[in-house]
């Protein structure tokens, strides 16, 4: 094995540590505070809507999917109301080519969000033209909302209520710590709306 390659390798894990290792001593107040937004806002009735492109939209989907069917395997409870935004290709191609792909969820939060919703944003940049509409809209319209953004936050950390910003702008460190704090965020939700009786566990026998 060349070290070259090994210390190349192993650089990045440490960069990567690095920057968890600051989320993890100076940020995690900003997970809990969206937490605290989301939990009522959710037992209320609400939905959780959550955006993001590229590699932030399959972190979306990640976890809009562990709301809606499970996120950990010792706890089988209701379903939680979330929807992914990065629907499906036919809608997501529709409206980029009939309207432009900038408005794309922000078409999606005033077809689907109601006030009193969640609407997550995530943008490693800080500046999807897309995300940060849907973000602005989402806060007329009478949503809480809430980001996992980099690069100093950009555009959207305007829009949201609260956010996690990274303290990164490489896009590979910036992306690794919204997984974590993502799950982070999640299983404080469920901790949360199980705890307030919103959400009850499943009957062990179904």
């Amino acid at each position: 094995m060349s070290p070259d390659r090994f210390n190349y390798v192993k650089a990045i894990f440490e960069r990567s540590i690095a920057v968890k290792r600051r989320v993890m001593e100076e940020h995690l107040d900003k997970i809990i505070v969206m937490a605290d937004l989301c939990v009522p806002a959710l037992a209320r009735g609400g939905k959780f809507l959550v955006c993001g492109n590229g590699g932030s939209a399959a972190d979306a989907q990640h976890l809009a999917a562990e709301l809606l069917v499970r996120l950990r395997p010792h706890i089988n409870r209701d379903g939680i109301a979330a929807i992914n935004l990065a629907l499906d290709s036919s809608t997501m191609t529709a409206c980029a080519n009939d309207y432009g792909y900038e408005e794309m969820y922000e078409r999606m939060v005033m077809a689907l969000g109601r006030p009193g919703d969640i609407l997550l944003g995530i943008t490693t940049s800080g500046k999807s033209p897309n995300v940060v509409r849907a973000l602005k809209t989402a806060r007329t319209r009478g949503l809480h909302t809430i980001g996992l953004l980099g690069n100093g936050g950009g555009p959207a950390l305007k829009e949201c209520d609260a956010a996690l910003v990274v303290p990164s702008d490489v896009t590979g460190r910036i992306q690794e710590s919204p997984v974590t704090a993502g799950d982070a965020l999640m299983e404080l939700i469920e901790e949360g709306l199980l705890a307030s009786g919103a959400v009850h566990l499943a009957d062990a026998s179904s």
